[in-house]
């Protein structure tokens, strides 16, 4: 249910590649968490570097929404790029998988797929 692809790049190096490979490919960065950042900030340091970029291509997610409004509580996209073991890694839970959990319908898991085929170049591109 992961998708997790090895990099020998550090992680600012992993997501600085992971933006450009994102708009390269007709997606959009919404948002970036530095949890290692955040929770240090809030007296839970980490060792471990861990960013998380909610991604978006605006047609697929207006088509998802159309289709079912309430899908909205699974998008946008997430992909991770982290530290674990001393490697530096890039993965994603596939959009086929997560929106399996909440929809049967076919319409959804043919964007779904074609979401995840980008989404697998991008982290591909990046890594």
């Amino acid at each position: 249910m992961l998708y997790i692809k090895p990099t020998s790049k550090t992680v600012d190096r992993a997501f600085e590649d992971l933006e450009a490979s994102i708009a390269r490919n007709g997606f959009g960065l919404l948002h970036s968490y530095d949890f290692r950042k955040t929770l240090g900030e809030k007296g839970f340091p980490m060792e471990s570097e861990c960013r998380v970029l909610e991604v978006c291509n605006p047609r697929q997610a207006s088509e998802v929404l159309a289709a079912d409004m309430s899908l909205n509580m699974a998008l946008p996209c997430r992909i991770s790029v982290y530290q674990d073991g001393g490697r530096t890694l890039i993965g994603m839970v596939p959009p086929t998988d997560m929106l399996s959990l909440v929809s049967q319908d076919p319409a959804i898991a043919t964007t779904a797929m074609e979401v995840e085929r980008t989404m697998r170049t991008i982290i591909d591109e990046a890594a």
